[in-house]
């Protein structure tokens, strides 16, 4: 089964968006060439909200890449950075990505919070996703093709 995952995180503060994007263009990269992601892409919202909706092969494929690389470096920042976090998951026979009101929908139907340590209001009282809005898909992020060329 394929394994979709929905994220949905809100930097606190403009001082933080550098080192945020930085990370965030080497965590794409690292997905475009882990084995098991079909593809993707980023999207945003609001004002300092940011989205990745994925598709993996599988579970395994999917938690390799998230506890490798870039993006376990950028998981602990990420923590003091964002003051609103959630995420979900689903498996499904497909690797279709949903779309911005899909992604909406299954994150607030379906996800979960994650930490952060300085939760806004709307974090603090469990909502998902305060402002109401679904990404707009910025950058795709095709799978990445390993042909030989002889």
């Amino acid at each position: 089964m394929t394994s979709i995952s929905v994220t949905r995180l809100r930097v606190r503060a403009w001082p933080y968006m550098p080192t945020f994007v930085c990370l965030t263009m080497m965590s794409a990269r690292q997905a475009r060439r882990s084995a098991g992601f079909l593809g993707g892409y980023l999207g945003s919202s609001d004002a300092r909200t940011y989205w990745t909706v994925t598709s993996w092969a599988d579970v395994s494929a999917m938690r390799k890449f998230r506890d490798t690389s870039w993006h376990r470096r950028a998981m602990p920042k990420l923590l003091r950075w964002c003051d609103e976090a959630a995420i979900a998951h689903r498996e499904q026979p497909t690797d279709a990505l949903p779309d911005g009101l899909e992604a909406l929908r299954r994150l607030t139907a379906e996800g979960r919070i994650s930490k952060v340590a300085h939760p806004s209001a709307d974090h603090s009282s469990g909502k998902l996703a305060a402002d109401g809005r679904p990404p707009r898909p910025g950058l795709r992020l095709p799978r990445r093709s390993f042909q030989h060329q002889p």
